[in-house]
């Protein structure tokens, strides 16, 4: 069984930072990417950052700049630092690992509980 915990998720006046985390844990051997993606009330699911088994990055042009995708492959986790938070940052905030495993080393698509972010003075 695959789990992803996140936390590091809250409340934080306009300008301010948080950094969230995602550990995975379970039978993934070959993790492919590790991201993060949001919803904001009343809109589509959209990526954030991910971050490849090549270590290549990619980010949404909203958050170029500010957010930050980092990984320990030790510990099997994934971060998002965030700075220079805004308002229309505020979203849930969910992790997602996509790799092979298990017995058969099929495809696996896992998703986080989604931790909330909310940016409000």
């Amino acid at each position: 069984q695959v789990q992803l915990v996140e936390s590091g998720g809250g409340l934080v006046q306009p300008g301010g930072s948080l950094k969230l985390s995602c550990a995975a844990s379970g039978d993934i051997v070959s993790v492919k990417a590790m991201g993060w993606y949001r919803r904001a009330p009343g809109k589509e699911r959209e990526l954030v950052a991910i971050i490849t088994s090549s270590v290549s990055t990619n980010y949404a042009d909203s958050v170029k700049g500010r957010f930050t995708i980092s990984r320990d492959n030790v510990k099997n986790t994934v971060y998002l630092q965030m700075n220079s938070l805004k308002p229309e940052d505020t979203a849930v905030y969910y992790c997602n690992v996509q790799g092979y495993g298990g017995s058969t080393y099929s495809f696996k698509n896992l998703w986080g509980q989604g931790t909330q972010v909310t940016v409000s003075s």
